[in-house]
C-alpha cells in the first residue's frame, strides 16, 4: 500500500512560466497528487540546443514562483548531483528515496514523442508512472513505441473526472481495455490549455519586446529584471 502520490516534472524551466505551473496545479487535481515536484535540470542530455540559463537561477525562479503553493515544491536532485544524471537514473535513485510512494513521471507531448531518443528510454516508462501534457488537436503518436509500452497508455483526453474516476473498462490507444492497476500507467490528459512558449518569452526579453512578461508570475519577472536574465 502506498503512502502518497507524488509527480516529478522535470525539465530546463527556463523560464518557468504560468504554463509550467497550471499543468502542476490541474494535474494535482485530475490525480488527486499529495505532492507536485519540479525537477529543473542542469541541461537534459537528449536536446542539442545550446546550454540553458544557469542552473541555479532557474532554480531560484522556480522556488519563487512556487512558494506560495503548500503542495508544490523544487528539487535540486539533478543540479546537485556529481554526474548529470539521465532520467532513468533520477527516477531510479527517487524510488530509493521513496519506497511507499507512487510516483509520476511528468512530460510533454514533444518529450513523448521524442521518448525514443532518451537514453534506455524503456527503462524510462518502466520506474513510474507517467502523464503526457498534451492539448486538443495536438498530433500525439504512438507508433514508435513498443506494443507492450502501448498497452500500458490510458486515454484520458476529453474527460472531466479525476484519473481515479475513469471507468474500468475505459478504452486505451490500442483498442484493449485498461486494467484495475493503475501503477506503471502511461496517462495521456489534455486539461491544461495554456499555450505558453519558454523561447517565445526569452526571444521578446532579447530584443526588449513589450508585455514579455504576461507569461510570467511577479516574483519571476521581477527576478528577471533584477538580474538581467536572457539579457
Amino acid at each position: 500500500m502506498t503512502d502518497v502520490k507524488i509527480a516529478f516534472y522535470g525539465g530546463s524551466f527556463d523560464p518557468p512560466h504560468l504554463g509550467h505551473l497550471a499543468i502542476a496545479e490541474e494535474l494535482i487535481r485530475q490525480f488527486e497528487l499529495d505532492e507536485f515536484v519540479f525537477i529543473p535540470a542542469f541541461h537534459a542530455p537528449h536536446k542539442k540546443r545550446s546550454p540553458p540559463t544557469p542552473a541555479y537561477d532557474r532554480y531560484a525562479m522556480l522556488c519563487l514562483a512556487t512558494q506560495n503553493d503548500a503542495n508544490i515544491s523544487v528539487s535540486r536532485i539533478e543540479i546537485e548531483a556529481p554526474e548529470r544524471p539521465y532520467s532513468y537514473e533520477t527516477l531510479a535513485r527517487l524510488n530509493e528515496m521513496l519506497p511507499n510512494a507512487e510516483i509520476y513521471f511528468v512530460m510533454g507531448a514533444d518529450s513523448w514523442n521524442e521518448i525514443t531518443t532518451w537514453r534506455e528510454w524503456e527503462e524510462v516508462l518502466s520506474l513510474s508512472n507517467h502523464i503526457v501534457v498534451t492539448r486538443p488537436g495536438y498530433e500525439l503518436g504512438v507508433d514508435h513505441v513498443t506494443d507492450t509500452i502501448a498497452s500500458r497508455i490510458i486515454d484520458l483526453r476529453g474527460t472531466n473526472g479525476t484519473a481515479a474516476q475513469a471507468r474500468p473498462d475505459l478504452t486505451d490507444l490500442t483498442g484493449g481495455t485498461t486494467t484495475p492497476d493503475r501503477r506503471r500507467s502511461i496517462y495521456f490528459t489534455d486539461r491544461i490549455n495554456m499555450h505558453i512558449s519558454a523561447t517565445s518569452i526569452r526571444s521578446a526579453i532579447r530584443v526588449h519586446g513589450a508585455d514579455w512578461d504576461d507569461g510570467l508570475s511577479a516574483e519571476v519577472a521581477n527576478y528577471i529584471e533584477k538580474y538581467q536574465i536572457y539579457r
